[in-house]
């Protein structure tokens, strides 16, 4: 309808996300505004579906929102049996990404091939480390920019963060210093899951003189030439053998990178071993 720049639609609430896309696009051209009026019963109060189909067409109205409504669809929806008739449900009872995950790990197990088994590293620091939404502005580009982060953490390889900053860096520019240190944090994990620790907590330092703040890593095996150097190299460090345990002394201060501090420390007392993956 190149002539029609208006668009009415009753009881919208009983199509589809894609039947809605496609009606709003049949009004308008690339240098005409055209307007879709979406009109649900005023006396009755819509099920959560038909909100949330709603709710996702007045969310995307730029150019090229059609693959996010698709996605969104499918969250919606479900995506069906693979091997059945069945095209809409059993993905909505655990979400996208689970049901992503769980699809690839039962292929895995029918080919006879064992997933790698994702470590889990939890850190504990206090630091300000976050996207901020002057630097993504978008909540649905924030939380797969937070993906990929976790993923690339979950590795040993200290070139996958590295490869999501130069996207970061590429997409949004140059990094503030929030997102600095949310890098930060994600090569500190990276470091521990190629030395099989799984927990970094900071905690305040004894004062009087001594560190500001004391990290505490676990598990650790440090050889005995390894407990020579932390004694000789960084005053007020601790390895308790018995709990496997490292605790090592930070200092704070104006530019200080506390993640990049601790993993420095980790590169040069405890040895990496072979990617878990």
């Amino acid at each position: 309808m190149p002539t029609v720049n208006t668009l009415v639609v009753d009881r919208a609430d009983l199509l589809g996300l894609g039947q809605l896309h496609q009606l709003r696009g049949r009004v308008g051209r690339a240098g005409q505004r055209a307007y879709a009026y979406l009109f649900t019963p005023p006396d009755r109060s819509l099920n959560e579906q038909a909100h949330e189909r709603l709710r996702t067409i007045g969310e995307n109205t730029e150019l090229g929102s059609g693959f996010r409504i698709a996605m969104r669809d499918l969250e919606i929806r479900g995506a069906g049996n693979l091997l059945g008739t069945g095209q809409s449900g059993h993905i909505a009872a655990v979400g996208y990404d689970l049901y992503c995950q769980m699809v690839t790990e039962a292929v895995a197990e029918l080919a006879g091939t064992v997933p790698p088994e994702v470590v889990e590293v939890r850190v504990e620091l206090p630091v300000d480390a976050h996207l901020p939404e002057d630097y993504v502005s978008r909540g649905d580009l924030r939380l797969e920019a937070y993906r990929k982060l976790a993923e690339a953490g979950t590795r040993s390889d200290p070139d996958a963060v590295e490869a999501v900053r130069a996207e970061w860096e590429d997409r949004y520019g140059p990094p503030p210093k929030p997102v600095q240190a949310l890098l930060s944090v994600a090569r500190l994990r990276s470091a521990c899951v190629a030395r099989g620790i799984t927990e970094v907590a900071v905690a305040k330092g004894p004062g009087l003189g001594g560190p500001d703040l004391i990290a505490r890593c676990a598990p650790v095996v440090l050889p005995l030439s390894r407990q020579t150097r932390l004694a000789r190299l960084y005053k007020g460090s601790r390895y308790k053998e018995e709990q496997r345990q490292l605790l090592l002394p930070v200092k704070t201060g104006a530019g200080v990178d506390l993640a990049a501090a601790i993993g420095d420390m980790l590169d040069d007392l405890v040895p990496a071993g072979p990617d878990p993956a």
